[in-house]
């Protein structure tokens, strides 16, 4: 087998780090204005959770699909349309005159988290018959996490400066170009990967497993409108989760399906799973409240900080270094202690920073600190979940295992994004904290910062106690490459 040229990897992983650049501008550009934009959209602060709800549902719905795609015609096709979708979808939000229009909008956008999985599919390939695979496509992932990072510290601190100068619709069109000419970077510089599988899309399986987040994902919403006392929000949740074994049943029967459902059953690619659904409820759900928090006026509701937008962008900028020194100090960490072990501490620093929250949350330095100690580990999770996938993933599934990283951490995070949105509006303007009819509860900071400790604290565990020891290897990646035909027995 050939060996890829050093050169030519490198190329490529430059490349893509200017397209995760590009995503970490969309994931922190918005972030210190997410007050601005609800009141120029005349909303209340809770209502700010539908933007990051509606977004990671519809991510949940379409990176399954696309890193299917991505397996079967290439990654760098699917790498490029959804794009395209993107930057379509960014230049839309400035022109949306009301909240409905601008979140079917920010929804689309949402299409970038396939990005990041369908890069690591491409790095795979490209490190195919290179000593340290594994090695050499965690230390890319940490590289893009790293860029990722950067875009979004750029992205915040540009943001929170351009919107106390300027008005928001001018402020709203800047990240959509960016997005275009990303579109055009990957179309002239990124080579298609190798030997796509072919095939044809399990349509059935998509229809199906897209109902079930459906139903599920909007009987959360139903709940955040009608109460947990709602039982038609109850019912349609659970029509969404039964919904899982039709779908399910079908994939375990399909000779090629979008989702082999067997990888959940393997002792080192479940816990990975189950650790990015869990890992999402923090670094995707709950970065609407900290913003929100740090821009509550503690004179009106009695807690918070009443930064403005641009010191809001300091902290968010000084959570995304945290979060770059993670990404980048993972291999070196996992090459010391093992792969696992580095998984575990990565995420224990999670749970210890938003944990962190409840004793301390009065002054800047104490949230600065916290989310420091929470981005050491986001950031080492970030790069190391989707290349721990395609390290134990079959040959043939790189792109669905790296995609499911992404599946499983949008599904937490919209579950989250919901759970937080009726915990914020839970006593707002009442007795308990809450400040008129905009500014969230101050219980329901709480129960943001509890879910996302102690989510990362149970993902944790299961990676100590229930992953191989050995997992995430070079070993066991060859053993399962060297199959001629992929390993159906987990």
């Amino acid at each position: 087998m050939t060996r890829p040229a050093a050169g030519t990897l490198v190329g490529v992983v430059g490349l893509l780090a200017f397209v995760e650049f590009t995503s970490g501008v969309l994931q922190g550009y918005y972030t210190p204005m997410f007050t601005d934009i609800a009141r120029h959209l005349g909303v209340a602060d809770a209502d700010v959770n539908w933007l990051e709800g509606s977004q990671l549902m519809l991510s949940a719905l379409v990176v399954p699909a696309l890193a299917k795609l991505g397996d079967m015609v290439g990654h760098k096709r699917i790498l490029f349309w959804s794009t395209v979708v993107t930057a379509a979808a960014t230049l839309a939000l400035p022109f949306a005159t009301n909240f409905a229009v601008f979140l079917v909008a920010w929804a689309l956008q949402g299409f970038y988290v396939v990005w990041l999985p369908l890069e690591i599919a491409l790095i795979w390939s490209r490190t195919r018959g290179r000593d340290g695979r594994s090695a050499l496509t965690a230390k890319s992932a940490g590289l893009l996490v790293a860029a990722l990072e950067l875009g979004a510290i750029s992205g915040a601190l540009a943001g929170g400066a351009l919107v106390d100068a300027l008005p928001i619709v001018p402020v709203l069109l800047t990240p959509g170009i960016l997005v275009a000419v990303c579109a055009v970077v990957i179309a002239v510089g990124v080579r298609e990967s190798p030997e796509p599988t072919g095939g044809r899309l399990d349509t059935v399986g998509l229809v199906l497993i897209s109902l079930a987040l459906i139903a599920f994902t909007g009987g959360l919403s139903l709940l955040r409108l009608e109460g947990a006392g709602s039982l038609a929000a109850w019912l349609v949740a659970l029509v969404g989760i039964a919904l899982v074994v039709p779908f399910v049943r079908w994939e375990l029967k399909h000779p090629d399906p979008l989702i082999d459902v067997r990888m959940f059953r393997s002792p080192a690619l479940a816990p990975v799973f189950i650790t990015a659904a869990l890992f999402g409820m923090s670094v995707l759900g709950a970065q609407a409240p900290l913003s929100t928090f740090m821009r509550t006026d503690p004179e009106v509701a009695g807690f918070g900080l009443g930064t403005r937008g641009f010191v809001t962008s300091l902290a968010i900028g000084i959570y995304l270094i945290a979060m770059i020194v993670g990404a980048l100090g993972y291999p070196y960490l996992a090459r010391r202690i093992s792969p696992r072990l580095a998984l575990v501490v990565a995420t224990l620093a999670v749970a210890c920073g938003y944990l962190l929250f409840l004793p301390f949350h009065h002054t800047f330095l104490q949230v600065v600190t916290n989310m420091v100690v929470a981005g050491l580990g986001s950031g080492a999770l970030v790069a190391a979940l989707p290349a721990a996938a395609a390290a134990a993933a079959p040959a043939n599934q790189t792109g669905v295992a790296t995609g499911l990283t992404n599946s499983t951490k949008t599904v937490g995070g919209a579950v989250a994004s919901a759970a937080f949105g009726i915990a914020l509006a839970y006593g707002a303007g009442g007795a308990g904290g809450g400040a008129g009819d905009t500014a969230g509860s101050f219980e329901g900071y709480v129960a943001v910062w509890l879910i996302c400790g102690l989510s990362a604290l149970v993902a944790a565990i299961l990676l100590a106690f229930v992953v191989p020891r050995d997992a995430f290897r070079d070993r066991a990646g060859a053993e399962i490459e060297s199959d001629v035909a992929p390993d159906r027995s987990y």
